[in-house]
């Protein structure tokens, strides 16, 4: 073998635990899998049964006998043990586990907690409401315009799921749960949510905590009996890939709920490792979450191990997303489905007999027999729960899959053995519809409601020239209104860069509004022009209407600061190319200035002039490229508390919109005070200030004449960062530098003090020699 040997710990003893068994004994580098306590199946080859158990009290018991084997990884499989916090106690020891925290277990543990952390993530589910007092539950019903579920918050083992279907029936349900104590413990605190309606996938995912990668999406069947009907059981049955489960919705489900769920634990101090088992509901409003679970689901599992490519070594990927470097190890599949048919005892899952003897024969190609509820008694086989035998069949088709495993199913057989004969029956009977726009993700009628929720909002922006109505092919605006004589236009355009993924991840949109104004109007007015109207970009993957309303009103917003109209723009909706959530941006922005009042005048600027700072309001939006990393290198993330200034979280100080000189700096344009401005982005000090000079100067700046903001300060400290780095790449507190005559400084200092603007006499021109003409020097950068 090219790596150590490795010996592997599974917790457990159903057909799940037998299948992963299974598969991680397929590893070339695994030389023994102990299955701790496993079934009547589980032992041979390469697996040895363990006699010791799984609850709380075995956990001393467990990492002892881990200890004395060499055990390089622990797999857990059931949720009860991850909930007391196994995975922890193998941690304390230093032996790699593969499942999560009880910290992080309590995403399966608590439907309280779950439902809280998705309404706090933005993680599409139900409408709910949590109760522990049973009154409140029983209003919350009564008052509800929508059918519910009963859910009990705490662990039930399985079977803490009520579906009513009447208010009277769900009330009833409410007191067997809170006041009978039908489910124990578990019913001591209840989610009532809103029924959803649609197909049912179930999505097993390997996180390592920062990187998750899914299995095919599978169907179970819950019911005892055909055609769904029945008592609910833990699973009778389960295909994989669900047909339903298109590459288009898989791409969508990791986008808006895996990755944000593992981002949000991690976020939230309790980072996810292990199978991330999410139950979906596919509804008209599309996926939704039903349910986290903290482990492997069954009989999923036993559906969907079969499905890895030859090449991938579960063992490998498992290890890697105990120690945290899961994107270096693919998950990979083969082509074809799987489909899983449950042989259970008669009575399940009511009352059932156990220690019938179990015959087998052999199977074919591409079939397996899992065990679940099975049991030793000397040489033979007996049967032991309620789920018995897991029979899976592999192949190219869901039919094929489907009569592997039906075949399957016939060798095998014991005394009261039933099993359901339609699995499958949803794969096989799905139509294909007719494909509209919709079905390829874009919806129009969600572009109509916000342009009918942004009109009013855009209208507040209307200026002479234009009454900013939207709606039309084109912007209009009317120069001649405006009162310029001989005026040149100019124009500029730009974007906000990768502060937008600040908002992507925090939510927060119309502050990214501003900034794609300021972006613009600022470019403008250092020209001596003056901003009249703006049309603005805006291209998704999905159009989230509210979180669009909210960028819109940024931009008018900002807008209005400038005093230039919002005329028009576009909203460009693209399935596949931008991930769901995230979003782009873009703007133009035109402005006037009479012919004769163009800036800079290079003419004018000579040795003596001094050089303004007009104070920033922040970090702009220049430079977040380089500030996530820093914020990530400090182990911080946008929910933390800002460590620079108090009252705000990282991400909220971030997005601290970008300043509009526009309003204070044209009168003094028009009363021909400024030479030049230089508008302070990309390239801080060092590359912007040159812009505006001609070639016979040299501008020189002195740090010690402002003093830097508290966030450039973190920022330097946090990622060891040279000033003249800094001085290049932030605008450090200097958002515009103006060049200004040495007798108008103290008129236009006075000037920008009655507009609100902090000015700072920070440096003057001087006369240029061969090395350094053209150039802007920062000094005294010790100060910083």
């Amino acid at each position: 073998m090219a790596e150590t040997s490795l010996n592997v710990l599974v917790i457990g003893g159903g057909g799940r635990e037998h299948a992963l068994a299974w598969a991680l004994a397929k590893s070339e580098r695994v030389r023994k899998v102990y299955v701790a306590p496993g079934n009547g199946g589980t032992a041979g080859g390469k697996i040895e049964n363990v006699a010791i158990g799984h609850s709380a009290s075995d956990f001393a018991a467990l990492v002892e006998f881990a200890q004395t084997q060499n055990v390089g990884l622990v797999v857990p499989g059931p949720e009860q043990p991850l909930v007391d916090g196994i995975a922890d106690a193998f941690k304390k020891v230093g032996i790699p586990t593969f499942g999560p925290s009880a910290r992080a277990a309590r995403i399966e543990g608590s439907k309280a907690f779950s439902k809280d952390f998705m309404k706090k993530h933005g993680i599409p589910t139900a409408a709910y409401g949590n109760f522990t007092d049973y009154k409140e539950a029983c209003a919350f019903v009564e008052s509800a315009t929508f059918d519910v579920v009963i859910k009990a918050s705490g662990l039930a083992a399985g079977k803490g799921v009520l579906m009513p279907t009447t208010k009277q029936e769900a009330l009833q349900a409410l007191k067997a749960v809170m006041v009978d104590r039908e489910f124990g413990d578990a019913g001591s605190e209840v989610v009532v949510e809103e029924l959803l309606v649609g197909q049912e996938i179930s999505v097993l995912a390997v996180s390592d905590g920062y990187t998750i990668a899914s299995f095919p999406a599978a169907q179970d069947h819950k019911r005892a009996y055909d055609g769904d009907a029945g008592p609910n059981t833990g699973g009778m049955g389960a295909y994989a890939p669900a047909p339903v489960a298109t590459p288009e919705l898989m791409q969508k489900i990791h986008t808006s709920v895996l990755q944000p769920s593992i981002d949000g634990m991690r976020r939230d101090g309790f980072p996810f490792v292990g199978c991330l088992f999410t139950g979906f509901m596919l509804t008209a409003d599309g996926p939704k979450v039903l349910e986290y679970n903290c482990r492997f689901g069954d009989p999923e599992t036993e559906a969907v191990l079969p499905l890895l490519a030859e090449s991938c070594d579960l063992a490998e990927v498992f290890l890697a997303a105990a120690e945290g470097r899961l994107d270096a190890v693919p998950l990979q599949f083969r082509d074809g489905f799987s489909a899983t048919v449950v042989v259970a005892s008669g009575g399940y899952p009511g009352s059932y007999v156990k220690g019938r003897a179990i015959a087998f024969e052999p199977t074919a190609h591409d079939t397996h027999v899992f065990h679940a509820g099975t049991a030793c008694d000397g040489s033979h086989v007996v049967t032991a729960g309620g789920r018995v035998l897991a029979v899976t069949g592999v192949s190219d088709t869901v039919q094929g899959a489907l009569d592997r495993a039906y075949a399957g199913v016939a060798t095998v057989s014991f005394d009261g053995a039933f099993h359901r004969t339609d699995i499958g029956f949803r794969a096989l009977s799905q139509p294909r519809e007719g494909l509209s726009y919709a079905d390829a993700g874009v919806d129009i009628d969600a572009g109509n409601r916000l342009v009918d929720l942004i009109k009013p909002i855009v209208k507040a922006t209307r200026r002479p020239g234009t009454d900013s109505d939207i709606g039309g092919f084109g912007g209009v605006f009317d120069l001649k209104a405006t009162g310029y004589k001989d005026p040149v236009l100019v124009s500029a355009t730009d974007g906000v860069g990768t502060k937008l993924k600040i908002a992507h991840e925090t939510r927060v949109h119309d502050t990214v509004g501003v900034d794609l104004v300021a972006m613009q109007v600022n470019d403008i007015i250092v020209q001596g022009a003056e901003p009249l109207f703006f049309l603005d970009y805006y291209a998704c993957g999905h159009l989230d209407v509210e979180a669009t309303r909210d960028f819109v009103r940024g931009v008018a917003d900002g807008c209005v600061q400038a005093g230039c109209a919002l005329i028009g723009g576009e909203t460009a909706e693209m399935p596949g190319l931008y991930a769901a959530g995230e979003y782009d941006v873009a703007g133009f922005a035109v402005g006037a200035v009479e012919r004769s009042e163009i800036l800079p005048r290079m003419d004018d600027i000579g040795a003596d002039d001094v050089l303004v700072g007009l104070a920033s309001s922040g970090i702009h939006s220049n430079g977040f490229s380089l500030v996530r990393k820093v914020v990530e290198r400090a182990g911080l993330s946008f929910d933390s508390a800002c460590p620079w200034t108090d009252g705000q979280t990282v991400g909220q100080a971030l997005l601290t919109p970008t300043r509009i000189y526009v309003k204070p700096l044209l009168p003094l344009v028009r009363r021909r005070l400024i030479k030049a401005m230089a508008h302070i982005t990309g390239g801080g000090f060092t590359d912007n200030v040159p812009r505006v000079l001609p070639k016979n100067v040299c501008a020189e700046i002195d740090a010690r004449k402002w003093e830097l903001p508290q966030v450039f300060r973190w920022i330097k400290r946090a990622g060891n960062i040279a000033a003249d780095e800094m001085a290049r790449t932030f605008n450090c507190g200097i958002g515009m530098v103006l060049v200004v005559a040495p007798g108008d400084v103290r008129d236009v200092v006075e000037a920008l003090a009655e507009g609100g603007e902090q000015a700072y006499v920070i440096g003057r021109i001087n006369a240029a020699n061969d090395a350094n003409q053209g150039t802007a020097t920062t000094i005294n950068t010790d100060a910083w």
